[in-house]
């Protein structure tokens, strides 16, 4: 009988072999949910909330996130995949993949009396082994926009269907390209992303500025203004209440016009400042005049600005306006008692779109924005989600590679490589200890393999095609995922991303290792005390 039993009569236990098999089932079981979405001719799950909503993806992250797991290990392991997405921003189907096969390849040898702290040692040793293939493969080379293209492809190809994707690869290396500054660390919040439910996914653009979600709220101010200045500010010009309770006695009501007055009128002097500032840098060109405020803007403050050819947008978000100065040039101004010409941004365009009841507004044509916006169109809801988590990833995988200086090829290409070179070193380990390099080895083949199997390949055939290939040409080869045949990926432009590879080799090995390890599964927490 387990000692926690004597402990807690209730506690549910699964000892040695059964708490191996509850995780590697467990493993397997998400592992094979996974399974079918991995590459660029993996299928799509719909995932159906319980309003009865619908999501397409066949992004591993974003089902992992929306799918309900109930089974303890299964939802560690996802957990651990979610976490290879926030920091590398791709890899999480691969990590499942490879967590389950770890299990399974593992299992194989425990099954017959092979202790599994000696199998975990050889996962260590072995993890150590293919860190160093990795070194070697990666590539080193100049990040350029072809490289970065790449890059991007390879990503969003294995989110959305290709021709798409090749339509997001441009923008999204643009995107980054544009907001990023030499030696310093790339900002993706500078790079918006506004929805636009309308026309097809093929419709999608890049901005080079900003566009807002609210347009101006005076039926006489212009929908398109060219060459204009702009002022981004962060000044209520709206009548408010005092801040404190205060209260004002008046004898007459003379009196009471007189306070009206007054306090209309430190409305209208900071209007009117705006106002004169405009003639002062419009007088004698053709340039417009914008206005854009993160406070309020009243009805009779809009209609004094109307009046002079202003056009004003009231209540921006607040990262707006960071964007905006980055986008525009000039600076957020808090008071309009120090404004001075420099203080002011320009476009080439300005101009209002009206799309049913919502309004967007346009700031185009900026001479060098250091913050552009990425607009998503599609026709419905799910297609637009779908997009966005694409772009999410397109994004982080090219400020990845900016920011490694190398990539790794991909295809297949790095694990077929890592199993041969860790099939030689096991050859040097000493004792038992192989049998958990070997297991590692054999496990990594379980990408290729999927993406063969993915693609209507025979996997088995595919797999002895690249070993002997990778054995002939002695340089790295990835699968053409058409054909069946071996490919060099460097040459088609399949690359990967290094810190994805490498973030992978390491989580993967420590959660397989710890699940491993696990000899009693006991759920005796104080919840199952209580009854």
């Amino acid at each position: 009988m387990s000692a926690v039993k004597s402990l807690n009569p209730k506690a549910e236990v699964a000892k040695a072999a059964e708490a191996l098999s509850l995780n590697i089932s467990a493993a397997r079981g998400l592992q094979d949910v996974l399974k079918t979405n991995l590459g660029p001719k993996g299928t799509m799950k719909m995932l159906v909330s319980g309003s009865g909503d619908i999501k397409l993806t066949k992004d591993g992250n974003v089902l992992l996130h929306e799918m309900q797991i109930q089974h303890p290990t299964a939802s560690l392991i996802a957990r651990v995949a979610t976490a290879q997405d926030d920091i590398t921003g791709d890899g999480t189907t691969s990590n499942v993949l490879i967590i389950g096969e770890l299990l399974k390849q593992a299992d194989m040898f425990i099954s017959e009396g092979l202790h599994p702290r000696i199998v975990t040692e050889g996962f260590e040793l072995a993890k150590a082994k293919a860190l160093q293939v990795l070194e070697n493969i990666k590539i080193l080379t100049e990040i350029d926009r072809d490289m970065l293209i790449n890059v991007a492809r390879t990503s969003l190809r294995t989110k959305v269907h290709a021709e798409l994707a090749d339509l997001l690869t441009e923008h999204v290396v643009d995107a980054v390209l544009a907001i990023h500054k030499p030696d310093e660390p790339i900002d993706l919040h500078m790079v918006e992303i506004m929805e636009m439910q309308h026309k097809t996914d093929m419709d999608t653009k890049l901005v080079h500025g900003i566009v807002m979600d609210h347009g101006a709220r005076h039926p006489d101010m212009a929908k398109r203004t060219e060459n204009p200045f702009i002022l981004t500010c962060n000044v209520s010009l709206e009548y408010e209440k005092s801040e404190v309770n205060s209260g004002f006695f008046y004898k007459s009501a003379a009196e009471r016009e007189q306070l009206v007055k007054a306090e209309r009128a430190f409305t209208d002097q900071k209007v009117q400042k705006i106002i004169d500032f405009k003639k002062q840098v419009c007088e004698g060109t053709d340039k417009g005049f914008v206005v854009i405020n993160q406070k309020g803007i009243d009805p009779l403050s809009l209609d004094m600005l109307a009046k002079e050819g202003i056009v004003a947008l009231r209540r921006a978000k607040r990262r707006n306006m960071e964007r905006l100065s980055l986008a525009c040039g000039g600076m957020a101004m808090n008071s309009l008692e120090d404004i001075t010409p420099e203080c002011l941004g320009e476009a080439g365009l300005v101009w209002e779109y009206v799309l049913g009841e919502d309004k967007y507004t346009f700031v185009e044509e900026c001479k060098n924005p250091l913050s552009v916006t990425l607009v998503i169109k599609g026709p419905n809801k799910h297609t637009l989600t779908q997009i966005k988590d694409a772009i999410h990833d397109g994004l982080r995988a090219v400020k990845n590679a900016i920011e490694d200086g190398s990539v790794v090829p991909g295809a297949g290409a790095f694990e077929v490589a890592a199993h041969a070179e860790l099939m030689k070193y096991k050859e040097t380990v000493k004792g038992r200890t192989r049998l958990g390099v070997v297991a590692y080895a054999t496990a990594l083949l379980i990408i290729p393999k999927t993406l063969a199997v993915n693609s209507g390949l025979d996997p088995q055939e595919t797999i002895v095609k690249l070993q002997e290939e990778y054995a002939t040409a002695s340089q790295p080869v990835g699968l053409n995922l058409t054909t069946g045949e071996a490919l060099l990926p460097v040459d088609c432009g399949i690359v990967d991303n290094f810190r994805v590879k490498k973030q992978l080799l390491h989580s993967c090995t420590v959660i397989a290792s710890n699940l491993l390890l696990v000899d009693e599964v006991m759920r005796a927490g104080m919840s199952s005390l209580k009854g």
